[in-house]
């Protein structure tokens, strides 16, 4: 056996150390969350996302699957036994809908991968730390992930919630760094998921939120279907009261031949009493309302068949005939990645996606008219136009 085999002083004493301390007890989430909260809260979760996947789906280019959320509670003396390494700490503020921070935590690894794929790499970054341009690439997929989260929150809470831009930070509890980027309370609600992109990440991702914020998004969730419910609990007692008053009046059917006789509307018996009397839930009838003159008049409707619209249409056209458009001749297009772009210098070549001797496209303020070939004008560029796009086609392009 050689001296790796055995364990070094430092190591036995941190054993010896670590088993004669007490285990402290923290608050579990059945304390801090009911049932109902945890499940909302779940929901809330995973519908918000699963949006965020979406977004850093088409982001990456890969596939991203997020499984359904596990709902805890987390002390910030579990922090160091929960992120032992250093991880990436990136956090939002909620500007509008609601007041709160949102925190997001993922292993520096897998921030690494996204960084590499986001900067057009296949995702095997050989660098272990990250730098200022990786930074920035994790940043922009965490504000589209928590942008399209924000999104789906205005639907589901039905009102406009907007997010500040987001804050990255390395979250390193040896030194205590980082902590900023975490919510100043304790305990904190924690909502994992597992996060899988393609064949190269399979982790877990952390969102933290306190225990305030949380209960004030279920609390609106809860609240919000309900007070739909409500409105028509209420209303309907009321739509049956005028529905059937105590003394229905009779009704009048309008005689054909104009012009109409004055009607008198006989008076209406409400069972209310006035604001001086109290309701004894009696049924009697504290008074009625005076019967008003009501003067029918047959309706007059202008004659629209002598041609004037036709008229009005040809002049409201003559009024757009001065409106500029803005015309422009797209001889082809293509696509780079951002490296791609970093790498262009003077005389490099842009291949297009159009052929030799291809047509070229005529836009009328970016819609497709029509087709062309190039030609010169007097040492000017000019189109010659060779198709012109359908009506149709024309049509269904503005929709």
């Amino acid at each position: 056996m050689t001296s790796k085999d055995y364990l070094s002083q430092e190591e036995i004493d941190a054993l010896l150390k670590q088993a004669n301390q007490e285990p402290t007890s923290g608050p579990t989430i059945d304390d801090v969350l009911s049932p109902l909260e945890q499940d909302a809260l779940g929901e809330i979760g995973n519908i918000t996302f699963g949006s965020a996947a979406t977004a850093l789906s088409t982001l990456l280019n890969k596939k991203v699957d997020i499984t359904t959320p596990k709902v805890s509670v987390i002390t910030r003396a579990q922090f160091e036994s929960e992120f032992p390494k250093p991880h990436v700490a990136i956090h939002v503020e909620y500007v509008d809908g609601f007041e709160g921070m949102n925190s997001l935590v993922i292993k520096t690894k897998d921030a690494q991968v996204i960084a590499d794929l986001m900067l057009g790499g296949d995702g095997n970054p050989a660098e272990e730390e990250l730098n200022e341009i990786h930074i920035s690439a994790v940043q922009e997929a965490m504000n589209q992930m928590m942008g399209s989260s924000a999104t789906s929150m205005s639907t589901i809470f039905n009102r406009f919630v907007n997010i500040s831009p987001p804050g990255i930070d390395i979250l390193n509890m040896s030194n205590g760094h980082g902590l900023g980027s975490l919510p100043p309370a304790d305990p904190l609600i924690k909502i994992s998921f597992r996060l899988t992109i393609g064949d190269l990440i399979d982790s877990t991702i952390m969102q933290l939120l306190t225990v305030k914020f949380a209960k004030e998004m279920v609390d609106s969730l809860i609240s919000g279907s309900n007070s739909e419910q409500a409105p028509k609990e209420k209303t309907a007692p009321a739509a049956a009261r005028v529905a059937q008053p105590a003394n229905p009046a009779p009704a009048y059917q309008q005689p054909p031949v104009p012009p109409q006789p004055t009607m008198m509307q006989p008076p209406v018996d409400y069972p209310y009493p006035p604001q001086d009397r109290p309701y004894n839930g009696e049924p009697h009838h504290y008074g009625s309302v005076p019967a008003r003159n009501l003067n029918v008049q047959p309706v007059q409707f202008a004659n629209f068949g002598n041609g004037t619209f036709s008229q009005v249409d040809e002049n409201n056209l003559n009024l757009l005939m001065d409106i500029p458009l803005k015309v422009t001749v797209e001889l082809g297009r293509t696509q780079k990645q951002i490296k791609d772009i970093l790498e262009l210098s003077q005389g490099s070549i842009i291949e297009l996606d159009k052929l030799a001797g291809e047509p070229v496209d005529i836009l009328v303020n970016n819609k497709l008219i029509a087709k062309g070939e190039v030609v010169v004008i007097d040492e000017n560029f000019g189109v010659r136009v060779t198709d012109i796009v359908s009506q149709w086609d024309r049509i269904q392009k503005l929709q």
